[in-house]
């Protein structure tokens, strides 16, 4: 039998041709963080007047969250509404949809990372200024009350005993006070917030 000619029919099948590697898709993180940077490229485009990225600024980072908000989905009571502070309204109000703070709070954390994948320095990136960050934890807090969501650091909890049965394991469980996505970067300066842009 020749192998070489394929004659037969007892001859063996060759493998296949490895097929080019696939280019492996993006994580749903770097899909989301792609989208969220066309989509403020875009407000930025539509701003009147038009903004460039260079002159961006935490000011312009707060227009865009609140202009974010008609798209919100979460119900936020006004002080006159009946079911302000109340978790768990027994009945619709009028009391307008905003965007949950988490939501921003990631969203800031996602477009943060992508200015300076983008070429941004980190120095200059208006993400993560400190007006940004007193806004977004000024939203958590009116937030809170509104909707009657305490939002407090919780503390380790230590179980009695030693390494047997019934050992309480140690866990903290804590919400970002300071609004900056969580990466853990210490303010620049250390003097107490007071105002907000």
């Amino acid at each position: 039998m020749d192998l070489a000619s394929g004659s037969g029919s007892t001859d063996p099948v060759e493998p296949p041709e490895p097929s080019p590697p696939q280019p492996q898709q993006p994580s749903r993180y770097e899909s989301q963080k792609r989208r969220d940077w066309h989509t403020f490229l875009q407000y930025l485009s539509n701003h009147k007047p038009p903004l460039s990225l260079t002159r961006c600024s935490g000011a312009h980072v707060i227009e865009f969250l609140k202009y974010l908000d008609q798209f919100g989905k979460t119900k936020v009571h006004v002080t006159s509404c009946p079911y302000f502070g109340d978790p768990k309204p027994p009945a619709p109000c009028s009391c307008q949809l905003k965007q949950a703070w988490g939501s921003l709070d990631a969203l800031i954390g996602r477009l943060r990372a992508a200015y300076e994948e983008n070429g941004g320095k980190p120095e200059s990136n208006p993400f993560g200024v400190r007006a940004v960050r007193m806004y977004l934890r000024e939203v958590k807090e009116s937030q809170a009350k509104a909707r009657g969501i305490p939002y407090h650091k919780k503390r380790k909890r230590t179980g009695g005993g030693g390494g047997g049965s019934g050992t309480t394991t140690l866990v903290k469980v804590s919400v970002d006070d300071d609004g900056d996505g969580g990466d853990g970067e210490a303010e620049s300066s250390g003097a107490p917030a007071t105002s907000i842009v």
